[in-house]
């Protein structure tokens, strides 16, 4: 397993990275989550990224119990979660990055996590109704208390990110040091272009999400919506037009040749594509059992076989067919 620094921070995290979107507390139980981080952690993962918000906490919990039964050392790895969405609706606990909010919110989930601190903890979304001034202060805050050690964002615009660098370096307050939005090869924009000054002026980390378009990339929606696959689930509708969008899935066709060629996955494909770029820390992959997760593992091997030509392939495949 290859390590890349967070951005500029000193933090050296593994270049594939597991997530518990979608999968824990939907497809993986807590046995099943014990097995597959394991399997993880063998390969040499030292990130797992989570979220209060998924599964309506449950996957922290399940997280949680799986990390201590496993009781490695807590120098060796690195959790993550992420607010905003809230559990609750209510007032000061729904679609919010207000003061109050976020000062309960990493207690909770430290509860359920049964951890003394996580790693990153990451702004869920923007939220236009809160100043930035007091996100970042209660994000400072949370990092001084020893809650967290270092924060960023999940999908904030360009503009955003830096205004919250600029308000905590103006008041000498721990900076955001990361971003986690959505790259993969139908999903490109925002890291390409948008973030393109932010690696460098502010030294921003990427931990990116969905490399396989929520599973488009696999190729396995290509004959429709599979059995027991994510676009069957209840509550993910709405990935369903996207999984089964005929252009794409043509596209998909085409790379699997690329694939062929190059003698792996599909998905291998399309990580190590994600991988070949600089500006990603980490690739944070999905799996619903740990045979998933050693295939998605060898994505790695495949990085030094994208040559120049190969990425003129897949560039003149995709086109301008992405986001």
């Amino acid at each position: 397993m290859n390590y890349r620094r967070l951005g500029r921070s000193g933090l050296q995290l593994s270049e594939l990275s597991v997530g518990s979107w979608v999968t824990y507390g939907k497809q993986v139980d807590h046995r099943a989550a014990r097995e597959s981080l394991a399997v993880a952690y063998d390969a040499g993962v030292n990130f797992f990224d989570n979220a209060e918000s998924y599964a309506g906490g449950l996957s922290e919990t399940i997280m949680g119990a799986a990390l201590k039964e496993l009781a490695w050392p807590r120098v060796s790895y690195a959790v993550s979660t992420k607010f905003f969405w809230g559990i609750n609706r209510g007032p000061n606990q729904f679609h919010t990055l207000n003061r109050k909010y976020l000062h309960n919110a990493i207690d909770a989930s430290l509860k359920r996590l049964q951890l003394d601190y996580v790693d990153l903890v990451f702004c869920h979304r923007a939220d236009p109704a809160t100043p930035i001034e007091e996100t970042v202060w209660a994000m400072s805050d949370m990092i001084t208390r020893g809650k967290a050690l270092y924060w960023g964002t999940s999908e904030w615009s360009a503009d955003e990110i830096r205004a919250a660098y600029e308000i905590a370096e103006r008041h000498h307050l721990h900076k955001p040091v990361m971003e986690q939005p959505q790259y993969n090869l139908f999903h490109r924009s925002r890291v390409e272009q948008e973030y393109a000054r932010l690696y460098e002026d502010l030294g921003l980390g990427l931990t990116t999400w969905s490399p396989l378009a929520s599973g488009l990339l696999t190729g396995k929606y290509r004959a429709g919506v599979p059995s027991g696959s994510r676009g069957e689930i209840q509550g993910f509708e709405f990935l369903r037009d996207k999984l089964t969008d005929t252009r794409k899935n043509e596209i998909v066709g085409r790379l699997a040749t690329v694939a062929d060629e190059l003698d792996c996955t599909l998905a291998q494909l399309s990580l190590a594509w994600v991988l070949k770029n600089p500006r990603v820390s980490t690739v944070i992959t999905g799996a619903s059992h740990a045979g998933q997760i050693a295939e998605n593992l060898k994505a790695a091997e495949i990085v030094a076989r994208i040559t120049p030509e190969v990425l003129s392939q897949i560039e003149s495949i995709v086109g301008k067919d992405y986001e």
